[in-house]
């Protein structure tokens, strides 16, 4: 049994699969698409949003040390992507490298993990988008009925129709083809960086050093919700459970973690590109330089604008504006966090329905999920039966609460890339890699001591819920998944081949 739960699809197998006239994607990305795919994604819900939860919360003005932190995080994993993915340059991201050097049970494992991450961070930021929405509705006297805007507390029941209509559209843009998709990710990528630039210049303008002070506050314990909502590595070596201080840093780097999800999801994009092994690489690490950047200099002008314990959750940018004097800016601001979000729930979409197409192409999951489209070549049924589900999610579930469950996710699959790699430059050295990961196994395994710290930085609820959906996915695989895979069906006329030779 052993042996069938770590059989692995060689890379050349994995290509040729591409080559299949039914099961074949269209090759239309360039690096700038994937750039601006990665930056699309990456520019959005950490930007906006959780800027102002991590530091009111967590870390202070060090919250811009936060984000480096993560940054760093990310840029470990993305060598380790890299090389992949000029290798490997087939649907399915970390599923797909895990599948050809772990073996089928741990490629499993790490795509039922990119499902659920993908999934409910559409949905988050779906939700997300749909507030701004709703402010700058109110903004201008047109208010939704509240049972269908998910706020309708009287009486219990209410349905997000704006986050469920976002994303059945951007379901049908993905249907209709990548090209369509990268040329409106580029038109809105434009808008959100323009937006984030101007927060960058003019708040430089209303900056108070006395705001600055203190950069990392006193710890503070924590009290709400209890040891489950405390850090798990807290619990873990009997520390006192607090926010703020030195450890408030990193917690609140597995927080804006978030912010960072997308640039493997560029990796998902690999089959879809022309020129795979030169282009992924630069999408990936292109993408990856620019936001965080543009994340750290965010944090710095909007806790110098106003003071940290008095950023707003919500809206923490368009807020620091109005304490100013300048509500012109919030506007602005609430227009680019809408338009920003719209690419970011578009390629998580993207990113979840390839993951998906691939374990359907490898009979973890029903094939027939694994046709293209007869003329836009997209695999339209995973992408429509997906969209359907993540748009009833996010019209009748409130998620904010569910993003840490994304982050676990994605470290999750950043370990077990970066474990990939190490194994694969041993199991496969004569693989052409037209970028390779410098400084094997010491990058990788970098990578993997820097994301299980993060991991271990996430409430311990987070943990029990991941465990939750783990364990789900195990009981999955042994019933359809590990008898129906592709490699299964191609084994059993050889078992059968050998049994009657044995008995001839």
């Amino acid at each position: 049994m052993s042996n069938t739960l770590f059989r692995t699809k060689n890379v050349e197998q994995s290509i040729r699969d591409t080559e299949e006239p039914e099961h074949a994607l269209r090759k239309s990305l360039s690096a700038l698409d994937l750039t601006v795919f990665g930056v699309g994604v990456i520019i959005g819900t950490g930007i906006f949003v959780l800027t102002g939860t991590a530091a009111r919360n967590t870390a202070g003005p060090a919250v811009a040390v936060s984000f480096v932190v993560a940054g760093v995080v990310c840029a470990l994993a993305a060598l380790c992507y890299a090389e992949f993915a000029s290798a490997v340059p087939v649907a399915g991201s970390a599923y797909t490298f895990s599948y050809a050097s772990l073996g089928e049970f741990p490629a499993w494992i790490i795509g039922w993990d990119l499902v659920l991450e993908l999934a409910l961070g559409t949905a988050v930021v779906a939700v997300g988008w749909s507030g701004y929405i709703h402010s700058l509705l109110d903004n201008a006297g047109w208010h939704l009925p509240e049972y269908l805007s998910g706020r309708d507390g009287a009486s219990g029941f209410g349905f997000d129709i704006l986050a469920a209509a976002l994303v059945l559209v951007l379901t049908a843009i993905l249907v209709v083809g990548m090209k369509l998709s990268a040329r409106v990710t580029s038109v809105v990528v434009a808008i959100k960086v323009a937006v984030v630039l101007v927060v960058i210049i003019a708040g430089a303008f209303f900056i108070k050093a006395g705001n600055y002070d203190p950069f990392i506050p006193k710890e503070e314990p924590v009290t709400a919700g209890g040891n489950l909502k405390a850090p798990l590595v807290q619990l873990m070596f009997g520390w006192a459970p607090s926010n703020f201080g030195v450890m408030g840093i990193f917690t609140a780097a597995s927080v804006v973690f978030f912010a960072f999800i997308g640039f493997d999801v560029v990796a998902t994009a690999a089959e879809e590109t022309r020129n795979p092994q030169r282009d992924v690489p630069r999408g990936i690490l292109g993408s990856l330089v620019i936001c965080t950047a543009l994340y750290v200099a965010v944090s710095i002008v909007v806790t110098g604008m106003q003071k940290y314990s008095k950023l707003s959750v919500d809206a923490p940018l368009a807020d620091a504006f109005k304490s100013t004097g300048h509500p012109w800016f919030a506007g602005l601001i609430s227009f680019g966090a809408a338009v920003g979000l719209t690419t970011v729930c578009m390629i998580l979409l993207l990113g979840q329905s390839r993951v998906f197409f691939a374990m359907s192409r490898d009979g973890l999951l029903p094939r027939l999920f694994s046709r293209t489209h007869p003329r836009f070549r997209t695999p339209y049924r995973s992408t429509v039966l997906l969209g359907v589900v993540i748009a009833v999610i996010a019209g009748f579930t409130s998620l904010s609460e569910l993003a840490e469950l994304v982050n676990i996710g994605t470290l999750f699959a950043f370990v077990i890339v970066a474990v990939s790699v190490i194994i694969l430059r041993r199991t496969r050295p004569d693989l052409h890699r037209a970028f390779r990961t410098p400084l094997v196994p010491l990058v990788p395994i970098l990578s993997v001591l820097a994301s299980l710290w993060l991991m271990l930085n996430l409430p311990a609820e987070t943990w029990l819920r991941f465990a939750i959906w783990m364990a789900i996915g195990f009981v999955v695989y042994f019933f359809y998944g590990r008898t129906h895979s592709r490699l299964a069906r191609e084994e059993q006329p050889a078992r059968a081949e050998g049994t009657s030779g044995g008995t001839s």
